[in-house]
């Protein structure tokens, strides 16, 4: 049995910039599934996302995946793609086994949990309230550069990991701390600055962009206190469900939103081509 790839449309060149091209994933010329690639919008041709692979049920667990998967890699070499990403939701236990087994790394993954309308209370002595200005600043700037960092440290290269950063704060924050539907909060306790949160409102449900205790008083449980101050503030605004994202390896923090309840919805990954 042969599996190979057969373009269903020409390579696309679309509004946005990117590249896409969708294929069916044939056996001996039978059509036994999808796949759908496009070079990245945000971190341009050297970059290719897996948006769609699909195997129809009766074809599942003969490799056929593995090849279509093998496949597409050859294709955006030919791109000149010099990496590769694939998001697979939580529930896809086959897909994410298989892309690790073909060296996918998971750089990261979103977390969500429902909110039951009761906002949590703080623990005694700590309270929450706006940033000024005089602390937006540097604020800002250290968050820019810690979350550069952390995508340098996950195999994006130091260029594209900076424009990426200055254009995301740029995309999410384009009034500053006065952008709406922005929460951006300074924790206290007992009158000393403990830690530091970014929550955004949306229509799907609140998220937390960012959330730190700060160095000098880690280890004491404001982490904790910053995410009850997240969904305290979310259940006040009418929301009902809170997201955000963690990278992997920040093993502190995920064992604190899994320890609060937040379950994993979506893994995000990524695999350097050689």
């Amino acid at each position: 049995m042969t599996t190979t790839l057969r373009p269903t449309e020409p390579l696309q060149r679309n509004a946005d910039g990117t590249r896409s091209r969708r294929f069916q994933v044939c056996v001996n010329g039978r059509p036994v599934g999808a796949l759908h690639l496009r070079t990245h919008p945000v971190f341009g041709d050297a970059v290719a996302q897996v948006l769609d692979l699909r195997i129809e049920e009766p074809d599942r667990g003969r490799g056929r995946a593995t090849v279509a998967a093998l496949a597409a890699e050859e294709v955006v070499r030919g791109w000149g793609c010099r990496r590769i990403e694939a998001s697979v939701p939580a529930d896809a236990g086959a897909a994410l086994r298989l892309a690790t087994a073909l060296g996918y790394v998971v750089r990261s993954r979103n977390m969500a949990k429902p909110l039951d309308g009761t906002p949590p209370r703080l623990p005694q002595g700590s309270t929450g309230r706006p940033m000024t200005d005089e602390e937006f600043g540097p604020w800002l700037a250290k968050g820019k550069e810690d979350y550069a960092r952390s995508w340098i440290q996950r195999g994006v290269p130091e260029a594209e990991a900076r424009a990426k950063s200055e254009r995301d704060h740029a995309t999410l924050l384009p009034e500053g701390r006065a952008t709406p539907g922005t929460l951006i909060s300074v924790l206290e306790h007992e009158g000393t600055p403990v830690g530091t949160l970014w929550l955004a409102l949306r229509e799907d449900g609140a998220f937390v962009f960012d959330v730190e205790a700060d160095a000098a008083h880690r280890g004491r449980g404001h982490g904790r206190s910053l995410m009850l101050l997240a969904e305290a503030q979310a259940v006040t605004a009418g929301e009902r469900r809170i997201g955000l994202n963690v990278f992997a390896g920040n093993t502190p923090a995920e064992r604190l939103y899994e320890s609060l309840g937040y379950e994993t919805t979506l893994y995000s990954l990524y695999k350097q081509l050689v």
